[in-house]
């Protein structure tokens, strides 16, 4: 039998990158001593207020149909969370709320670009961005932030990629794996560029309430109608598997997402849309919650991993993972990965998921707790210092 030409675009490298996670899950539900830091999931439970929102909202029956796009009073709320971050006023008709920001990522994909289109991204790029790309038919094109320069961005390299079939720059900053944040200056370049070739600008900000104070430098103020914001409450709130997030907007783009939520999720349910009013309603306390958790975690990996022979760190400006190059060991990211994996049981991620300027290196995730930081290092300096037989 015969299947889409859409199976071969959604299967990319990313759909392999967790394949030593979930050996790990597996191995955990054995009950080995095993150690996952491989998934960026933080060790916090979700705030008690927002629990018992959802739950008293599903105790009071709200387990019927929504609008596609979401309540209107949850709108209006990341609405007004989206302005005291960008500095862009909207209207909840430019908020559409969506299943965390993989989901909105794809509409977003799926209603700029096309077959014969172009899309620019920045290697390292997260794992899932190339199917969610080019899953829409339009050919994701890389531009690389070299390790060389901890990953910064070449404006000129950025320019070079634009061809008349470019039709949009996807990216996310704070950046997932390197956490480096594009600064003014970067992020000024990028909106002159979009203004000269007619670009759409789709800012990936799931991680920016982890960055110092709360926000990183964008455009959407000043490229309202070319820029595409996405967010969610999956890292600020420990909330993950809730799937709450949503795409900020011009109104014509938002009408076309929701078109298309009618044929995906039909809504999000509305408890946890309840749920996420509340989360909203205490966002600067549990974002500075969030970001001092994982200043204090950030600190202590990379102090238990310094000076471990064959090991450079890459400092993180903000998120929750840490870098590190493996390359003096001899051994690649994959192969680090799955011998450590192998011989001490801990569960990091292959840095050559991301792209190329990853590929000796792999990401840690610092957002758990302290003891298990602590043997993780333990077991990554016995690892270093024990060459592999």
């Amino acid at each position: 039998m015969k299947y889409s030409d859409l199976v071969r675009r959604v299967a990319g490298d990313g759909a392999d990158a967790w394949l030593t996670h979930y050996e790990a899950l597996a191995a955990r539900e054995r009950g080995e001593q095993v150690l996952i830091l491989s998934v960026g999931d933080p060790d916090l439970d979700t705030p008690a207020p927002v629990v018992e929102r959802a739950v008293s909202a599903l105790r009071a029956g709200d387990t019927h149909y929504v609008q596609a796009g979401g309540r209107p009073a949850l709108r209006a709320a990341i609405a007004r969370r989206h302005a005291l971050r960008s500095g862009q006023e909207v209207t909840p008709s430019q908020v559409v709320v969506l299943a965390g920001a993989q989901n909105a990522l794809f509409v977003a994909s799926m209603c700029l670009a096309g077959p014969g289109d172009e899309v620019i991204s920045f290697d390292p790029i997260y794992p899932t961005y190339p199917a969610t790309i080019e899953a829409s038919g339009a050919r994701l094109v890389r531009v690389r932030q070299r390790a060389s320069t901890e990953f910064r961005l070449d404006l000129a390299e950025l320019e070079a990629a634009i061809t008349p079939r470019t039709q949009a720059i996807f990216f996310a900053t704070p950046n997932n794996p390197t956490g480096m944040i594009l600064s003014e200056s970067e992020i000024t370049g990028i909106g002159e560029l979009a203004r000269r070739y007619g670009l759409w600008v789709v800012a990936d900000e799931v991680y920016a309430g982890l960055a110092p104070g709360g926000r990183v430098p964008n455009l959407a103020a000043r490229l309202p109608e070319q820029v595409v914001t996405i967010s969610s409450l999956s890292k600020s709130h420990a909330m993950t598997g809730w799937r709450a997030g949503w795409l900020v907007g011009p109104r014509a783009l938002c009408a076309h997402a929701e078109a298309l939520l009618l044929t995906l999720v039909y809504g999000l349910p509305g408890f946890i849309q309840e749920a996420a009013l509340t989360a909203l309603e205490i966002a600067d306390e549990t974002e500075e919650r969030t970001r001092s958790y994982c200043t204090v975690r950030r600190e202590r990996l990379r102090t238990g991993l310094q000076n471990i022979p064959g090991l450079k760190l890459h400092e993180p400006q903000a998120g929750m993972f840490l870098l590190v190059d493996v390359s003096g060991t001899g051994l690649s990211g994959q192969q680090f990965m799955r011998a450590l994996f192998a011989r001490e049981r801990v569960s990091v991620l292959d840095g050559g998921t991301f792209g190329r300027e990853t590929m000796s290196c792999v990401r840690i995730c610092f957002a758990a707790d302290e003891a298990l930081l602590d043997e993780a290092c333990a077991r990554i300096r016995r690892f270093c210092e024990k060459p592999l037989a």
